[in-house]
C-alpha cells in the first residue's frame, strides 16, 4: 500500500477539518472534491477573482448530500486579515491555494499580483500561526527557479526570478522560512510545475496552455505556439497535485519547513503537447480544423523546465500516478462536455 493510500485510510477513520483557500478555483475545487469524498470537513475561502461558482456546483453534483453538508463556504478575500481569521477558526489543516497566477498577468499588473500573492499569503500565514493549526501547506511555484539553467530542477538550486509573479512566489518561501525560524511555525511549500486537468479554466487572457489549446481545437479555432514549439515543460496532472497536498498536510514534523517539487520528472515540448491533445480529441470524436501558428517567444518565459521529484518521494512518499498522456486522456471528456 502506498503512503497516499495509507493516509486516505487514516483520514476515513479519523476525519479532520481542512481549510482550502481559493476553493472555487481549479486546484482548490479538485482538493475540495477529494476531501469531501474522504468524508472530511472542509472550510472554503474564495472571492471569485479567478474561481467560479460552477466549479463548486460541479463538486456538489459529484459528492453525496451528506458529504456536501460537510462543506462551509466563506466569500472572502485573503487580502483582508479579518476574512483570514474567520476562515481559519476550527481548521486542523490549511491548504493555501488562493493567488493570482500567470506570468503575463503579473507583468501587466504587478501591484495586484503583489497584493494577492504576498499580502494575502502573509495574512493567511499569520492567521494560521495565531490559530496554531496542525499544518500549513501552500502553493509555491516552479517559477522560483528563474534563470537557473540546470535540469532537472532541484529544490536547493534556484536562480534570479524572471517575472513579478516569480518574485511573489519566492517571497512566500522566504516568509515561510522566517516564520519557522522566528516563531517555530513550520509549513510546506509545493512548487507546482504546470498543473493541468479537469476544471482548469479555458477562458480569459491568462488561461493555461492545455485548456486554452483544447478549447481552441474543439471550437475549430487556430492554435498559437509562442516560439518554435521546442520549449518544454513538466506537465503535472491535477490528481498528482491533490496527492501531494494531502501528503504534505499530514507529513511528520521533520518533513516540514521545506519546499517540494510537484511534477512527474519528465519534459514535454509544446509541439508534442499539441500532438497529444489532437490525438486525445480524435479519440473523443472531435476533429481538429484550425491551423497551428507559430509566433514570437513570450516575455518572462523559461525555455525548459523539468523537476526532480526524488525529495518528495523520499520525505513524503509521493508517487505520481499520472503522466501527461494519461492525464490528458482522463481530462479530455470533461473538456469536451464543458466547452461543447
Amino acid at each position: 500500500m502506498s503512503q497516499f493510500e495509507k493516509v486516505k485510510a487514516e483520514l476515513l477513520t479519523s476525519p479532520k477539518t481542512w481549510l482550502v483557500t481559493g476553493v472555487a478555483g481549479f486546484i482548490g475545487s479538485n482538493l475540495l472534491e477529494t476531501l469531501l469524498k474522504l468524508n472530511q470537513k472542509v472550510i472554503g475561502l474564495d472571492n471569485f477573482a479567478t474561481g467560479h461558482q460552477h466549479n463548486l456546483d460541479e463538486v456538489k453534483n459529484i459528492v453525496t448530500e451528506i458529504q456536501w453538508s460537510n462543506f462551509t463556504f466563506h466569500n472572502g478575500d485573503i487580502r483582508n486579515y479579518s476574512d483570514c481569521e474567520a476562515a481559519v477558526k476550527g481548521a486542523d489543516y490549511i491548504l493555501h491555494q488562493a493567488a493570482l497566477g500567470s506570468v503575463p498577468r503579473s507583468i501587466a499588473d504587478p501591484i495586484m499580483t503583489n497584493s494577492a500573492n504576498i499580502t494575502g499569503f502573509l495574512n493567511m500565514l499569520q492567521a494560521a500561526k495565531e490559530q496554531n493549526v496542525k499544518s500549513f501547506t501552500y502553493a509555491a511555484s516552479s517559477s522560483t527557479y528563474g534563470d537557473h539553467p540546470a535540469l532537472p530542477k532541484l529544490e536547493e538550486n534556484i536562480g534570479n526570478p524572471l517575472s513579478p509573479y516569480a518574485v511573489t512566489k519566492y517571497v512566500n518561501e522566504l516568509y515561510a522560512a522566517v516564520f519557522a525560524k522566528t516563531y517555530g511555525f513550520k509549513s510546506i511549500g509545493l512548487r507546482y510545475f504546470n498543473v493541468f486537468g479537469q476544471r482548469q479554466d479555458p477562458n480569459g487572457a491568462y488561461a493555461a496552455v492545455i485548456p486554452k489549446w483544447t478549447a481552441a481545437m474543439i471550437q475549430g479555432n487556430d492554435v498559437f505556439i509562442n516560439g518554435d514549439g521546442e520549449t518544454s515543460r513538466d506537465f503535472c496532472f491535477i490528481e498528482n497535485t491533490v496527492q501531494m497536498n494531502i501528503l504534505a498536510a499530514t507529513a511528520p514534523e521533520e518533513s516540514k519547513d521545506a519546499v517540494y517539487n510537484v511534477a512527474v520528472g519528465d519534459r514535454t515540448t509544446l509541439n508534442d503537447l499539441y500532438s497529444a491533445i489532437k490525438t486525445a480529441l480524435s479519440e473523443n470524436e472531435v476533429a481538429v480544423k484550425g491551423a497551428l501558428i507559430y509566433r514570437d517567444f513570450r516575455a518572462g518565459d523559461v525555455r525548459h523546465s523539468q523537476a526532480d521529484v526524488s525529495k518528495a518521494e523520499k520525505a513524503l512518499g509521493y508517487q505520481p500516478e499520472f503522466r501527461i498522456l494519461e492525464g490528458i486522456s482522463k481530462a479530455m471528456p470533461w473538456y469536451k462536455s464543458f466547452i461543447s
